[in-house]
């Protein structure tokens, strides 16, 4: 067979160029915030598919993903390192091998796009169904790593105001299919591909960012930031470093807040051991103030659970009902648990809380909480949104230093307020500690690495965006539907030809 397509032909160039466009995508994130690449680098993508066999399609597939999660996630190399006492070698080899096994996901996508890509102006519509088919998977599967989705980079570009509608999905959607129309618009000189293109692009900016109005008066918040080092923090020493610090800040700088919080584990020891501390803090505070704090909690039975509780003001704990594997606790724990000392971290044998919780109440707002890395499923937080005036995120980011890792994550807490039209509260241990509009936009942020306090005012909203109602439903049939119409076209092809070749030796034989 004659390939026409450059990197059909040459085959070394196709895979460079996947690799290539899988690592140049961590430029769309946070901190680059390129976002407007992203269509250019779908395109690359989609052009290194096309007149392709199977086993070239897998390939690339993977090197696409390797290139995204080894230069997007190169941050975990951090947490192994720095935290988790392994040595350089045995760092960088964990540190590939996980983003290795995360590109196998791509592997998967880019094979289902090649068993139904069609021929023609259909092509594009499910090339991108497909991609945002295997995001969703990647979101479930093994507990989920939804990390690095396209959308995630378009909180600020024109298209963000689909992301109320349909959620990060219908933004990666938008980009995939951008990228797969502008293939054939500059290469194939398809040039009737510039009117969804410019339709896709253009009507996002008639439609509002707020579907939700704010109501009541604005509540005083006062976030707390510690700064304090980690290797330290669980140490005798550094349980009597936290609660100075946290004591000192909230004392001298929270001031009349109506809510002050402290971030994930702020303080290093179980509930029980810090209560009476908590206690003296609240009464330092004024009189009709609330205090939310991360804590670890322990029940009767032993179990452990990384916990928000609140006081004062304020009522209700919240316990994380999403752990992370290898974080919080140990996959085949009696297989792994002391192999390495990366396996036996501190704090890495928490178990779930409910998978519906109610909301915590303070001054009375109702707060819809995500711990940590909760934040990043967007359908996790639909759930606690739609029951909630605020959304609460607490984190203890210092595990990945001065990383990207960090920065990338307030992104994505960013598009979880877009999403359902909340104000939303960050408070971390180092950075980023933030307070986002409900249109996702950064209203405050505290220097990262210092001891701060970061004051400002939110509201409750009233009402919700489709997306809080709906979730990612709609756009997960839009991209099944766009899917399957590869498949039929693909079928319907296939039909064609048959017909064709029966024809022609009806033709032979009858002459």
């Amino acid at each position: 067979m004659v390939f026409s397509d450059p990197l059909a032909r040459r085959t070394w160039l196709g895979d460079l160029t996947a690799l290539a466009a899988g690592a140049l995508m961590t430029l769309t994130f946070a901190p680059f915030d390129a976002w407007w690449l992203a269509p250019v680098l779908m395109a690359l993508v989609y052009a290194s598919l096309q007149q392709i066999a199977l086993g070239r399609t897998l390939w690339r597939g993977w090197l696409f993903g390797f290139g995204l999660f080894g230069a997007g996630t190169s941050w975990v190399y951090v947490s192994i390192h720095d935290y988790g006492y392994t040595g350089v070698p045995l760092a960088i080899l964990l540190t590939a091998l996980f983003a290795a096994t995360l590109a196998l996901f791509y592997l998967i996508t880019f094979g289902l796009y090649r068993y139904c890509r069609p021929r023609g102006a259909v092509n594009p519509w499910a090339f991108a169904g497909i991609w945002v088919l295997g995001e969703m998977f990647r979101s479930w599967a093994f507990t989920g790593f939804p990390w690095l989705y396209l959308g995630s980079a378009q909180v600020e570009a024109p298209i963000r105001s689909l992301a109320p509608l349909g959620g990060v999905y219908l933004l990666s959607l938008t980009v995939a299919l951008s990228g797969g129309l502008l293939y054939r618009l500059v290469i194939r000189r398809a040039w009737f591909n510039a009117i969804p293109l410019l339709v896709i692009w253009l009507a996002p900016l008639a439609l509002p960012t707020l579907w939700a109005t704010p109501t009541g008066a604005p509540h005083q918040v006062a976030l707390v930031q510690g700064n304090l080092p980690q290797l330290e923090k669980w140490t005798p020493d550094g349980q009597r470093t936290a609660a100075n610090t946290y004591a000192t800040l909230t004392r001298e700088q929270a001031g009349d807040a109506d809510i002050v919080i402290w971030p994930e584990t702020a303080l290093p020891m179980l509930d029980t051991q810090a209560m009476p501390f908590l206690e003296r803090i609240q009464a330092t505070l004024a009189p009709e103030a609330a205090l939310v704090t991360g804590v670890v909690q322990r029940d009767v039975e032993g179990h452990y659970f990384n916990s928000v509780m609140a006081l004062g003001n304020g009522d209700g704990t919240y316990r994380k009902a999403h752990l992370v594997p290898f974080g919080e606790y140990l996959p085949l724990d009696s297989m792994l648990r002391g192999v390495i000392d990366f396996f036996n971290l501190p704090m890495s044998n928490f178990k779930a809380g409910p998978a519906a919780p109610a909301p915590l109440m303070a001054d009375g707002l109702k707060l819809g909480v995500a711990i940590c890395y909760e934040i990043v499923y967007p359908d996790l937080v639909r759930q606690r949104a739609a029951t909630s005036d605020v959304l609460l995120t607490v984190s203890n980011d210092s595990w990945f230093g001065h990383s990207i890792g960090p920065l990338q994550h307030m992104q994505m807490a960013q598009l979880r307020a877009l999403e359902n039209n909340r104000y939303l509260l960050r408070a971390t241990s180092n950075g980023m500690t933030a307070i986002v509009g409900p249109s996702g936009e950064i209203l405050a942020e505290a220097p990262r690495f210092s001891k701060q306090v970061l004051t400002g005012s939110i509201r409750a909203m009233h009402g919700a965006p489709p997306f809080t109602f709906w979730g990612s439903w709609p756009a997960g049939i839009l991209a099944t539907l766009l899917a399957l119409s590869g498949i039929a076209a693909r079928w319907l092809e296939r039909q064609r030809r048959r017909r064709k070749r029966q024809e022609q030796q009806f033709h032979d034989e009858l002459y």
